[in-house]
């Protein structure tokens, strides 16, 4: 019985196969999004309601301290009072889930894409591995490496005036991680031939995790992303819960895209038919 042919070195997909690929990885991205919009609803909601709730209530004690001092007058509406564009049961789950689909495709294209252009240059991997080795890589430079240095928070907690400060200093670490994660694999690659693969893995990666601490150390921190007073036990939960959520995600993906990787890369060889003696005369 002969086992999955293993890509080489210089086997690396076509035209034609890349575009196969993408579509299996867009495929595998939303069996991944399906699966981290359950966990972002059942883990991720409550967490979001309360902190909802924390706002709303700090809003209404505002509201109710201005007019005690005779400042309400002429000014706006009871929070409570105001009509939502939005209704808070449409948002968490039509919204959710579209924002979660359409960020799980996206990912999962993206991926595949990186999936191509891996497979057989860093090592004689199957696809299955190769694809585990992408998700892996993904999660590490693209969420959690940057959720080190800017962890996540519920809405409206942080300074509103800031937001684009902060959002703009999270995308430069995703960056910077991605740009960092490139520049380990390929040291990684060079010092293999003079130190072996594992001693060069092994001082890449500690390569990389000395250029990420000097980051985190110089980029400034986002003072004011949570306000004074908020309940320490919702933020917290809010935070592992997004960070259960990418997990789920990437572990997803690498596990229907290796699959449906693997089937189109290394099919099964069709069964040996048995030989028939020929009819005598």
């Amino acid at each position: 019985m002969s086992s999955p042919t293993v890509p080489s070195p210089s086997a690396a997909p076509t035209g034609s196969l890349v575009g196969r690929l993408l579509v299996r990885g867009m495929l595998a991205g939303l069996i991944a999004g399906l699966f981290a919009f359950a966990v972002a609803y059942v883990a991720g909601e409550p967490s979001v309601n309360a902190s909802i709730a924390v706002e709303e209530a700090a809003a209404k004690a505002e509201h109710a301290a201005a007019h005690s001092h005779g400042a309400g007058h002429g000014q706006a509406a009871d929070p409570a009072e105001e009509e939502e564009i939005v209704s808070r049961d449409l948002q968490s789950t039509a919204g959710l889930a579209t924002g979660v689909l359409v960020y799980g495709v996206a990912l999962g294209g993206i991926a595949s894409l990186a999936f191509c252009f891996v497979l057989g240059r860093v090592g004689r991997f199957s696809p299955k591995a190769t694809a585990a080795l992408v998700a892996a890589a993904a999660f590490t430079t693209v969420y959690l490496v940057p959720f080190l240095k800017y962890p996540a928070t519920p809405p409206a907690v942080g300074n509103p005036d800031t937001i684009g400060q902060r959002t703009t200093l999270f995308f430069l670490m995703i960056l910077l991680s991605v740009l960092l994660g490139i520049a380990a694999v390929v040291t990684g690659r060079r010092l293999a031939p003079r130190l072996g693969n594992w001693n060069a893995t092994v001082v890449a990666g500690a390569g990389f995790v000395a250029a990420v601490t000097v980051a985190c150390l110089f980029l400034p921190g986002n003072g004011d992303a949570v306000q004074s007073g908020f309940p320490a036990a919702v933020l917290w939960e809010f935070r592992l819960a997004t960070l259960g959520i990418q997990a789920g995600l990437w572990v997803v993906f690498a596990l229907a895209f290796g699959l449906l990787a693997e089937r189109l890369l290394a099919p099964r060889p069709a069964p040996v038919r048995e030989a028939r003696p020929a009819p005598a005369a």
